[in-house]
């Protein structure tokens, strides 16, 4: 059978989602080592969309097949007590075969939270990025909404981005000051390798006041990574959510206590 996982972790201690070289500390492993634990055979999970270290996930979403038969509870809590304490499953879903984590998604969201205020947080530290010079949000809401629609994305991919295509269609960016929060909100029907933090650098520079707004549209024009913004630091973005077809019935991840 076919079993479908949401998943929710701190990126803080991982080298990432995906499994490297033994004594590399990732999700994906953490993950399988508990499931295979209930199963009682090895289990190998397929992710939506792999993130990168000190990355977050609220609402990664993940499948994997196995003969064991096990309630969805069983799965729920016998995954949760083999998991430390900063990677949870928050539900478990019995899927047909032609459900795949990755290529039923039809799109995905991303958060990016920056603390912007004079003095770092001691309690945020690792879960935001921190930024001291006051940000302009309208101005970078403003420099981001030219993003929106289908474009070339090279100069917001990383130079190490093994997408065959760099085309990807920005369904909505918006960017809100809440507070000491300002927060980069993406939606895209799939990201390139260092999309968001790239996107991310440029309107923090342009929020700073150091680029005009017209720079955001400037950078995607050059269709070059190199003549591009600085990579902003990965502490702040989180993997908020996957959406796909109705009929798959997956849940809409839990962000009670999310940043704003």
């Amino acid at each position: 059978m076919r079993i479908a996982l949401g998943i929710e972790y701190d990126g803080s201690r991982f080298h990432g989602w995906q499994a490297q070289q033994p004594g590399v500390r990732t999700v994906q492993t953490v993950l399988e080592a508990a499931l295979t634990r209930v199963a009682d055979h090895p289990v190998r999970v397929v992710c939506a969309g792999r993130t990168d270290t000190g990355v977050h996930g609220v609402g990664q979403v993940v499948h994997f097949d196995t003969q064991a038969v096990r309630s969805e509870r069983n799965w729920l809590l016998g995954g949760n007590v083999n998991l430390p304490a900063d990677v949870a499953i928050t539900w478990v879903r019995e899927m047909s075969e032609d459900f795949h984590a990755r290529f039923s998604a039809v799109s995905r969201r991303y958060r990016y939270v920056i603390f912007n205020r004079t003095v770092h947080s001691a309690v945020l530290a690792g879960r935001v990025t921190w930024t001291h010079r006051p940000l302009n949000a309208e101005r970078m809401h403003a420099a981001g909404r030219v993003l929106v629609g289908e474009h070339d994305f090279s100069s917001y991919r990383a130079l190490s981005c093994q997408a065959k295509s760099p085309v990807r269609t920005l369904h909505l960016l918006t960017v809100e000051r809440h507070g000491d929060f300002v927060v980069l909100s993406v939606h895209a029907n799939a990201f390139l390798h260092h999309m968001v933090r790239n996107i991310a650098g440029v309107l923090i520079a342009i929020g700073k006041g150091d680029r005009p707004v017209e720079w955001a549209v400037e950078v995607l024009e050059l269709r070059n990574r190199t003549l591009g913004g600085a990579t902003a630091p990965p502490e702040g973005l989180y993997f908020e959510r996957v959406e796909y077809p109705p009929e798959f019935g997956i849940p809409a991840p839990f962000l009670s206590g999310f940043p704003a």
